[in-house]
């Protein structure tokens, strides 16, 4: 694992298969971004599918997140897409595709709209410009405090989470296996969305997007059928059946051929503007 340090945030990373970049021919490098109190290993089911297309994957761990900086002192959005930017840069990855789920595919999109000559292609998991959630903050925060942490072993945080790859996100202890993110830093991760849309970042968004909800989520059918409206002939839907808002984790095949079938109608680097 290595890690991209910046303004004093490190980020850890992974980066697999080939080193395509900038001018390099073949597949656009595909980074992803986990959701809130997630880690980059999540993402591992579909990654070994997308290296397998001979995609270059690299993923890491949000600030406050994973072997990240756990506290780090600013949880803004836009401190979020600097990350992004500054992955992207370090690792000469663009013209890059943004695969992110919940809030990283939300950071995904702000990133796109604010940095269109770093952005391939856009693809987002249960995640979109609607708002505001104003009950965000409480309802997240009640939710971890939910977690009936530490738990005694790794079967019984995945019995709990309902996946592995949940409790491999976990940070063993003497005690048992505790959360390796803080309820108050996860809190100040959704502030922003508890009072603003993102509907202008959406519509400055220039490069191919593929929604993607899952059949049992939690993405609103209305804002999925307001996004295509919003930016005709760029953006593309699907659905993925027997998915909740973990899409990634509870259909990760399916993902995957929709993300293929995506990317293959999408020109490559060389020629698509």
């Amino acid at each position: 694992m290595d890690h991209v340090e910046r303004e004093g945030v490190r980020l850890a990373y992974r980066d697999r298969g080939g080193r395509g970049g900038r001018g390099e021919p073949g597949s656009p490098p595909i980074l992803l971004l986990h959701g809130l109190a997630g880690h980059m290993g999540e993402w591992d089911a579909l990654a070994e599918l997308l290296l397998a297309d001979g995609h270059r994957v690299v993923a890491y761990d949000a600030r406050g997140h994973g072997a990240s900086t756990r506290r780090p002192p600013d949880m803004t959005r836009a401190a979020c897409v600097r990350d992004a930017v500054a992955v992207i840069r370090a690792l000469d990855l663009a013209p890059v595709t943004l695969l992110g789920q919940s809030l990283g595919g939300h950071t995904a999109l702000l990133t796109a709209a604010a940095h269109p000559d770093l952005v391939h292609a856009l693809i987002l998991v249960e995640a979109g410009p609607g708002g505001p959630n104003p009950e965000l903050p409480t309802q997240i925060g009640d939710w971890l405090d939910g977690w009936p942490t530490p738990f005694k072993s790794l079967a019984e945080a995945e019995q709990f989470f309902g996946n592995e790859a949940w409790a491999r996100g976990l940070d063993e202890r003497p005690d048992g296996w505790h959360a390796r993110v803080d309820r108050d830093v996860m809190v100040a991760a959704v502030a922003e969305l508890a009072t603003h849309a993102y509907w202008d970042q959406w519509e400055r968004v220039r490069c191919p997007t593929l929604v993607v909800r899952g059949s049992n989520g939690t993405m609103p059918e209305a804002e999925t059928a307001e996004m295509p409206a919003r930016r005709p002939g760029t953006t593309q839907l699907a659905v993925i059946p027997e998915a909740a808002h973990d899409v990634h984790l509870d259909q990760p095949a399916r993902l995957h051929a929709a993300a293929a079938d995506f990317l293959a109608g999408v020109e490559g680097p060389t020629g698509r503007r």
